[in-house]
């Protein structure tokens, strides 16, 4: 028994070390730097306070986390509800077309950040492709404005994280098969009703995870705002970057970057609490 401990360990301390090095050093460092006081010109006076957090309560830097908090949940909900017909479509396809059908889902990823937000850019100007075919169209006489605000950047934050709520989705609906849509079918059950009353429940799992992982790189992304917002509203992301790098107060951009991961932890929690909620929900309907 005591060699097999030993084994044990020793399979699981490089994921320990990795885990430990690499998240709660990390976070712990930022953790402590909250705490302290930005010096006169920068850099960090080791004395304790809680004026950071005080201060992070002010209404103009509630006011960036309200922008923030807006535009990730509308990009998680555009992409829940592009993401779950796509899902569903990859699902139900004969097995030699899913393989080929998920290459073109993730595509995107194998190219860089940075081309594919400027490749907005292009298309969202006034002068891009999409306001030449609509005055081209006769639909409109002047450029409409596409860049430069909030509809600009969840765009790119849908676009960018849309693979990430369709694969776990997918993940939830293939576990399934085929079985349970059958049966309730024999049953009576429409279409619609199938959907919204066999596979979704069954697949809320599926769909939190999705909805956590594009929230949570939404709520974070400074690149996108920089680039289709045009620097003119900020995200929580670029507040804390501006905190880091620009005005060199270290403490408060810790603060704020404290604040966001104890948000986003309480969302993880919650999605693991309803994958748990989901797996005694499977188990269930399949002893039934």
């Amino acid at each position: 028994m005591r060699r097999g401990r030993l084994r044990s360990t020793a399979l699981v301390s490089p994921a320990l070390l990795w885990w430990a090095g690499l998240l709660v050093l990390p976070v712990g460092l930022v953790l402590a730097y909250s705490f302290f006081q930005r010096g006169t010109y920068g850099g960090v006076v080791y004395d304790w306070t809680f004026d950071n957090y005080r201060r992070a309560f002010d209404s103009l830097y509630l006011s960036v986390l309200w922008f923030s908090l807006r535009v990730a949940v509308e990009a998680t909900v555009i992409s829940l509800l592009i993401g779950y017909p796509v899902a569903l479509f990859v699902a139900t396809r004969p097995a030699r077309w899913r393989t080929v059908l998920l290459v073109l889902i993730i595509l995107p990823f194998w190219t860089s950040l940075l081309i594919r937000t400027y490749a907005w850019v292009v298309l969202l100007n006034d002068q891009g492709l999409i306001n030449r075919v609509l005055r081209g169209s006769g639909l409109v006489d002047e450029p409409v404005r596409l860049l430069y605000n909030e509809f600009a950047i969840v765009i790119g934050m849908v676009s960018t994280y849309l693979p990430l709520m369709v694969l776990p989705i997918y993940a939830a609906l293939e576990r399934l098969g085929p079985e349970l849509a059958e049966a309730s079918a024999d049953l009576g059950a429409n279409a619609w009703k199938r959907l919204w009353t066999v596979m979704v429940p069954l697949t809320l799992p599926g769909i939190a995870a999705g909805c956590i992982f594009v929230f949570v790189p939404t709520l974070g992304n400074f690149l996108i705002p920089d680039l289709l917002g045009g620097g003119r509203r900020q995200m929580v992301g670029n507040l804390i970057q501006g905190q880091f790098l620009k005005a060199r107060d270290w403490p408060f951009g810790a603060t704020l970057a404290v604040s966001l991961i104890a948000m986003l932890l309480v969302l993880v929690l919650v999605q693991s609490w309803l994958a748990r909620r989901g797996v005694d929900g499977e188990a269930a309907s399949r002893a039934v």
